[in-house]
């Protein structure tokens, strides 16, 4: 459970990162994904895994959101939500460039829809996130990743809607 809520998480960051296009709306966006691979085999929904962290023991549960706070995330309705300042929309850059061992490349960008690769330490993998509207994404990401011994292969689909110019609490990734 921890290792898949960790893999949607980085993945619905790397859906947002690339998809910041001038176009899209600052403020809250929730991310929500039903079509999620694990080593070829069908996974929960993130509102799925949502409700089910919801269930989790009070240490747990406070466990998986301080690292997903850490990431700049929490959990939403039905999915998972990010904080994207006007400043990130406005930039173009991805955000993880910072990240310690990690590279990514944006392929090929239009107005409407961009191809990305990215290389961590533990995960490799390439996307294509399209906007529907300055409201709505829709993302495909394939990886590779590596946690201790443990080798897997993933794919998710996601979708993002804005929700809000109010973040709230939750405050942009840096």
């Amino acid at each position: 459970m921890k290792h898949i809520a960790r893999l949607s998480a980085a993945v619905l960051l790397l859906a947002v990162s690339a998809v910041q296009a001038e176009e899209m709306l600052p403020g809250l966006w929730e991310f929500s994904s039903d079509d999620i691979e694990v080593n070829g085999m069908q996974m929960p929904g993130v509102a799925e895994m949502v409700e089910q962290m919801k269930s989790l023991p009070p240490e747990q549960k406070k466990m998986m959101e301080e690292m997903l706070a850490a990431q700049g995330v929490e959990l939403g309705a039905s999915g998972m939500r990010i904080c994207l300042s006007e400043a990130q929309v406005k930039s173009r850059k991805l955000p993880f460039q910072d990240e310690p061992g990690c590279s990514q490349k944006i392929i090929e960008k239009s107005d409407n829809r961009w191809s990305f690769t990215f290389q961590c330490p533990d995960a490799k993998g390439q996307g294509e996130t399209r906007l529907i509207s300055e409201r709505e994404v829709a993302s495909v990401i394939e990886s590779e990743y590596q946690v201790g011994t443990q080798q897997g292969s993933s794919r998710m689909q996601s979708h993002g809607k804005w929700l809000s110019e109010d973040c709230g609490s939750l405050r942009p990734r840096s």
